[in-house]
């Protein structure tokens, strides 16, 4: 037993050893600012895959996106490959230096996430329904502004330190290429 326990701490701390500093991309452009981005609608594209690389479902999302005094709305629409439907009401609070929280109905307490540059670093922890059960994941999310109207998203979802799988989405501001 005392073997495996610390071929168990091992194992987690090799992979917690791996994370960027979101600082790192301090200088990238074009800086990333949430309010703006999601000043107007908003659609996504993406997949999830198993950690061997297998595409197990595949979706899209329509964002709609509005202001409660300092805090953004995001309400997210998700339409499945598998027909099935889900949606999530993100509220997002700044508190100032890049940092953000965010709370919504499957987020197990407090999102929190840092802006540095074109990057935004978002961790928290979520209940994913998956067929009759729910597990509570570790998101790891890393969205990367590619220029004003498209941001990609990678997240790493893990299980006691695990990596269970990965989340790969690209957004696109719906009025992209309309003049102001």
């Amino acid at each position: 037993m005392t073997r495996f326990l610390l071929l168990l701490g091992l194992a987690l701390s090799i992979a917690s050893c791996g994370s960027v500093d979101v600082a790192r991309y301090a200088d990238q452009q074009p800086a990333l600012n949430l309010e703006q981005f999601f000043s107007q609608p908003v659609k996504a594209w993406g997949m999830f895959q198993k950690r061997n690389g297998e595409v197990v479902k595949r979706f899209e999302v329509d964002i709609a996106s509005r202001r409660e005094g300092e805090n953004l709305i995001l309400d997210e629409r998700f339409r499945y490959s598998d027909g099935t439907r889900e949606r999530r009401v993100w509220t997002l609070t700044p508190g100032g230096n890049g940092q953000w929280s965010g709370r919504a109905h499957d987020v197990v307490g407090v999102a929190q996430g840092q802006i540095a540059g074109n990057t935004f670093h978002w961790r928290y922890r979520l209940n994913l329904p998956v067929d009759d059960s729910t597990y509570e994941m570790s998101m790891d999310d890393w969205m990367y502004l590619v220029d004003e109207d498209t941001l990609i998203n990678r997240t790493r979802m893990s299980k006691w330190g695990f990596e269970v799988g990965q989340v790969t989405v690209f957004f696109r501001r719906q009025n992209a290429g309309a003049n102001p």
